[in-house]
């Protein structure tokens, strides 16, 4: 067992948790999961719903589908895990509540509004049929609602920004008796919230109605909402995530259980989504060994111990990872109608697959750049209640520029906003 996470030292700065660069880093492998998911689509979720899947060889086509079936499922889950390890890992007791609902909403919103509005422009309003679709999510109400036609409305990778939206308003009232407790509970509790995610499943098999059966998958599409889309049912592993922040803060994480075997039972978790029921692979099926890698990586990292994935390219790109998931329904699913919904020859397939990738790259760094982190800096934080700048320390024998200091300020305001 490790020892508690108490950096040392008196100041108020050094008693914060230590820094996740490489949890940052992870972020990306998370969103490209999902890319790869979306990429293999044998149908849009976007009209016309053409296929997205790029290789005109069936036996290709089927064989990339089929590898990355639940990849998706895996990659956001992921992000449900690793928020609420996140949240209760950077927490400070007596932060006000509107103060941190502030700084979530606008972390979401500005990113949410701008690509909702490119989906609008570019699919000519061919996504939305009335003001019934579009406005609850534009609210991020959306997934409260049963019907396929707004759920899934507007851009389809939205979807999830209204679990993480019902994340943060219940967060700082979760938070408390979470904090409240100690040694074996947080394992129990833990257990609980595994457990949680079969229950949801187990509602969704037999007590949903299994019909009309979905076009899209081997369930009906109010099992589908149910069992994957519907916020209070992904709380389970919100709050798992929570849980292990705190058995990792509190040094309760076996070192045994690193990396490398993280990284193992990930694999296997994966294997079984291809053995359990359809419903299972959502979650259940990954859960576990995601929440142990999330655990072991935030462990490493504030054991000082460095890893590949804390790198800066790495660390970039896990910074990036937001807006590189939430632009796919704009990039893979619009170029793909622009190239005609034709299928390819292998070469150009894996071209278009490189195309994909970096068109999604590119329009979530701009997204990051230009739209979230401005939005951060200027709405995230009440003015008034801003404290005061931290002085620039500067060595005696090097005089730095005022633009300098400014800038050496601006990115350490970022690093705290985010």
């Amino acid at each position: 067992m490790s020892s508690a996470v108490v950096p040392p030292g008196n100041s108020r700065h050094q008693s914060r948790p230590p820094k996740l660069p490489s949890l940052t880093g992870l972020r990306f492998f998370a969103a490209l999961l999902v890319f790869f998911f979306h990429s293999s689509l044998s149908n849009s979720p976007i009209p016309p719903n053409k296929p997205i899947n790029p290789f005109a060889d069936s036996t290709l086509a089927h064989l990339y589908e089929k590898t990355f079936v639940s990849t998706g499922y895996m990659g956001v889950s992921f992000f449900f895990v690793l928020s609420g390890f996140v949240l209760a890992w950077s927490s400070r007791p007596g932060e006000p509540i509107t103060a941190f609902w502030r700084r979530r909403i606008t972390k979401i919103f500005p990113n949410h509004l701008v690509v909702a509005a490119a989906v609008v422009v570019l699919f000519a309003g061919a996504a939305i049929t009335g003001v019934s679709q579009w406005l609850p999510n534009l609210l991020l109400i959306h997934t409260f609602f049963p019907q396929a036609s707004v759920n899934l409305s507007l851009n389809p990778p939205s979807w999830s920004l209204g679990s993480e939206l019902l994340f943060y308003l219940l967060f700082p009232l979760l938070i408390v008796p979470i904090r409240k407790l100690r040694g074996g509970a947080l394992w129990a509790w833990a257990a609980v919230m595994v457990a949680g995610t079969v229950a949801v499943q187990l509602v969704s098999t037999y007590l949903v109605p299994d019909t009309p059966k979905s076009a899209i998958t081997p369930i009906s599409d109010q099992q589908f909402w149910f069992g994957y889309l519907f916020p209070p049912g992904r709380l389970f592993e919100f709050v798992l995530g929570a849980l292990l922040a705190r058995i990792v803060l509190a040094g309760r994480w076996p070192r045994q259980l690193g990396i490398a075997v993280s990284l193992l039972l990930v694999a296997a978790g994966y294997g079984a989504t291809y053995l359990v029921p359809f419903q299972y692979t959502f979650v259940t099926a990954t859960i576990v060994p995601i929440g142990m890698l999330i655990a072991a990586v935030a462990d490493t990292d504030a054991r000082s111990r460095s890893t590949w994935l804390s790198s800066r390219p790495m660390v970039w790109l896990g910074e990036v990872s937001f807006g590189f998931y939430l632009v796919q329904g704009v990039t893979i699913f619009y170029l793909r109608t622009l190239l005609g919904g034709e299928a390819f020859s292998t070469p150009v397939a894996l071209l278009v697959i490189v195309l994909f990738f970096a068109a999604s790259l590119l329009a979530g760094w701009l997204l990051y750049r230009f739209v979230e982190m401005p939005a951060m800096r200027r709405f995230a934080r009440s003015r008034r209640s801003a404290p005061a700048t931290a002085p620039v320390i500067v060595p005696a024998q090097r005089a730095v520029s005022a633009p300098a200091a400014e800038k050496a300020t601006e990115k350490a305001t970022e690093k705290e906003l985010t």
